[in-house]
């Protein structure tokens, strides 16, 4: 079966380039700001080449190799959390969701179902579960906020996250770093880099452990310990000035990571990991004219969960496990081919080819009480046969305007594979066509003031099971069929902007708007005698989107004009978000009882500042941080305490999570040249609280308990203490 979905608008001129991907940004040293702790003025993800963000028509969020090496983040996930990026779930410390203007990752990071793209060194990261992934070897992250570019493909819907890593050649060197604090934390890492005669090398090796920890006023919050490994291997070859080769190996993962879940489960641990293999070719002409990028990589991710239900009422006593062992595999390669040509200074023109395979496997285990039988994985086996092909053009006017504008065509295949215990599985190909565009434009006013205006789309494909999906849940009964008939998931977004950019501060304000349309679900088609039939099918009606967003950070003495002693620096740092309207036009408000956009922050902000003296005789720093975790609506899992909370329809009624502050604090003083010490404190004032669930664990319990599985409950860590120190040479 082959259907076609046309999802593009006018597109005003061709867009430019991705031939300089975000694995030859790697080649790049990263750009320092002007003034510590401002952000660099260079980007190359929203693009793929390194270029002026004033000049570029979407909003880019980044986050730096500054930022990151002074915060205590122990995963992708609190670093972006700590930076305001959207909302941000916590089930455990292996898991989590993403939601970027009303584009969410799913939930248990399969990235084939992500509405956010999660990228490694430009190309797909395989998960879209960013707990998974540690900081320990991380250059800086950019975030491209919207489908502003063409030069990603499915799951670019609410944005794309590109988690750029070191180098020899951006990181040369050897550190090395160790720190201890609070519920047995034990971490650390080791990196070396370095360039030699056209070769360059980095070796990184990063673990750790934390136990248990303890939710605000001490209670200890069961089945929340972890453990942490990861590398990475980068070897470069400089050929000549015009050729270079590039090889990265990475490892990254959590094992017998403990996850409570919607139920606070103090049974179920996952174990979770990606490893993959990039090559890269990055060539230009002598007269740097034109340049050619290829791009090769292998990715193997794999989610191995064991999710058994021992005690709870939602299941029957006869259907209670002991053991729910359901393990997913995803095997990826792929190629991107990215020549571009500078026919005249001011124009750049980029033609990209994609193509990519994908496969899943997928395997499940149950034991338990007597009615306990096997079933089918939680995902069934299926491969993916993706090409792309797209065009982009920048044309610059009178050195201050740009004219932006690309377009993509996307072919899949998407094949339905036999799976264990799915026997009525629709075995088979179905086939799809997706065209999206991206427009836009910006113009340098002043020296100081920047603006900018564009339009996008993007989509995510339907996955195998949606397509042809024919199995029951047990124990609940519910029969779920496929629709060969799906159309892709779709967004399109409008956002204009502005910055204002000085030496010594930076501000950045965007006003968007982004729709969501066509959103694969499962629903109702009959009930008749009780049995429930539900099919996949496109929601009718849209989420949308419009908000406003800012970024801003300053060197307050030289802002303020100041004097102050050299080497004194004070700065300030924020990043926030306001959507004044996020609608769910598709809400079943009679069950829900409201159309707002579940698992979104209403806004959200990130504020810090620092303090640093750099020419005392032990240089030091100190930073606070205040997070402002907003509020959200969420139609639970949870089954929450009836008595606290009457009438719920678990997982249909949409509650709202109150808004709620959580202040950090670390510091930092280098002893001797090259050795630091230094210290953080998180929560500081010890709340109890989580940013999306409602029954707390705490007294009296929020959920009902006879529906959990060992306790009471799910709350964020509470107050935590690190110490730790760094020898760097």
């Amino acid at each position: 079966m082959t259907k076609s979905y046309l999802h593009v608008g006018t597109s005003a001129v061709l867009l430019s380039i991705f031939t300089l991907s975000p694995v030859m940004a790697q080649q790049t040293p990263a750009p320092t700001a002007q003034q510590p702790g401002l952000l660099p003025e260079i980007v190359v993800t929203a693009t793929g080449r390194p270029e002026e963000v004033t000049k570029i028509a979407g909003t880019v969020q980044v986050i730096d190799g500054d930022r990151i090496s002074k915060s205590s983040a122990k995963s992708v996930t609190d670093l972006l959390a700590e930076n305001a990026v959207g909302f941000m779930s916590e089930w455990t410390a292996g898991q989590t969701l993403l939601n970027i203007r009303g584009g969410a990752t799913e939930g248990q990071g399969r990235d084939f179902k992500s509405e956010v793209l999660i990228l490694v060194n430009g190309r797909r990261a395989g998960t879209a579960n960013i707990s998974k992934l540690s900081t320990a070897d991380v250059e800086r992250i950019e975030i491209v906020r919207g489908p502003s570019s063409v030069i990603y493909g499915s799951a670019n819907m609410g944005g794309v996250v590109n988690i750029i890593l070191k180098t020899g050649r951006t990181a040369p060197g050897t550190l090395i770093e160790a720190s201890v604090g609070s519920w047995n934390l034990i971490q650390g890492k080791a990196q070396t880099g370095g360039e030699y005669s056209g070769f360059d090398w980095y070796l990184g090796a990063a673990g750790g452990y934390r136990g248990n920890y303890q939710v605000g006023g001490g209670a200890y919050e069961a089945n929340t310990a972890y453990t942490r490994e990861g590398g990475t291997a980068a070897l470069g070859w400089q050929i000549d000035a015009d050729n270079r080769v590039d090889v990265m190996v990475r490892t990254d993962g959590v094992y017998d990571t403990g996850f409570r879940g919607s139920s606070s489960n103090i049974f179920a641990f996952d174990t979770r990991y990606n490893n993959s293999i990039d090559v890269s070719y990055t060539g230009k002409t002598p007269d740097d004219k034109g340049h050619l990028f290829i791009q090769g990589y292998v990715i193997e991710d794999v989610d191995a969960l064991n999710n058994p239900s021992p005690f709870s009422n939602l299941n029957t006593v006869p259907n209670r496990t002991t053991l729910d062992y359901n393990r997913r595999q995803i095997n990826i390669e792929g190629v991107r081919v990215q020549p571009r040509y500078k026919f005249i200074p001011s124009n750049e023109l980029l033609i990209g080819v994609d193509w990519e395979r994908s496969w899943i496997t997928s395997t499940r285990a149950r034991a338990g009480s007597t009615a306990v039988v096997q079933t089918s994985p939680q995902d069934n086996n299926e491969t993916d046969r993706v090409w792309a092909f797209y065009a982009e053009d920048a044309q610059t006017l009178f050195d201050r305007w740009t004219i932006r504008g690309g377009i993509r065509q996307t072919y899949g295949t998407t094949t339905l594979l036999q799976t264990p215990y799915a026997p009525t599985l629709l075995l088979g190909d179905t086939s799809y066509q997706v065209t999206t565009y991206s427009a836009g434009t910006t113009l340098k006013v002043t020296e100081w003031l920047s603006a900018r205006a564009g339009a996008s789309t993007g989509f995510r494909a339907p996955t195998a099971t949606e397509l042809g999906a024919n199995f029951t849940i047990t124990p609940i009964g519910t029969t779920i069929r496929g629709n060969p008939n799906l159309s892709p998931e779709t967004s399109q977004q409008f956002e204009i902007g502005g910055t204002i950019m000085t030496g010594d501060a930076r501000l950045d304000l965007a006003l968007f708007q982004n729709t969501i349309s066509n959103r694969i679900a499962a629903q109702t088609i009959s009930s008749a005698g009780g049995v429930v039939v539900q099919q996949y099918q496109n929601n009718p009606s849209n989420i949308f989107v419009q908000g406003v967003e800012m970024q801003a950070e300053a060197d307050v003495h030289r802002t303020l004009g100041l004097s102050v002693a050299p080497g004194t620096r004070w700065s300030v740092f924020s990043n926030a978000s306001y959507n004044f309207q996020m609608t769910d036009f598709g809400a079943n408000v009679i069950t829900a009882q409201s159309n707002m956009a579940t698992r979104m922050y209403q806004y959200e902000a990130s504020i810090g500042t620092r303090y640093a003296e750099l020419d005392a005789a032990m240089p030091w720093n100190v930073q606070l941080i205040g997070l402002l975790r907003g509020p959200m609506w969420y139609n639970t899992e949870e089954s929450l305490n009836p008595q606290l909370f009457p009438g719920q329809a678990r997982t249909q009624t949409v509650y709202r999570k109150d808004p709620f502050w959580v202040w950090n604090t670390r510091g930092e003083v280098e002893v001797h040249k090259g050795v630091k010490f230094f210290a953080a404190l998180n929560n500081i004032f010890d709340i109890n609280n989580s940013p999306q669930f409602i029954g707390l664990d705490q007294v009296p319990c929020g959920d009902n308990q006879l529906a959990q599985n060992g306790s009471c409950g799910n709350s964020m860590p509470g107050r935590e203490f690190i110490i730790g120190a760094q020898v760097r040479f």
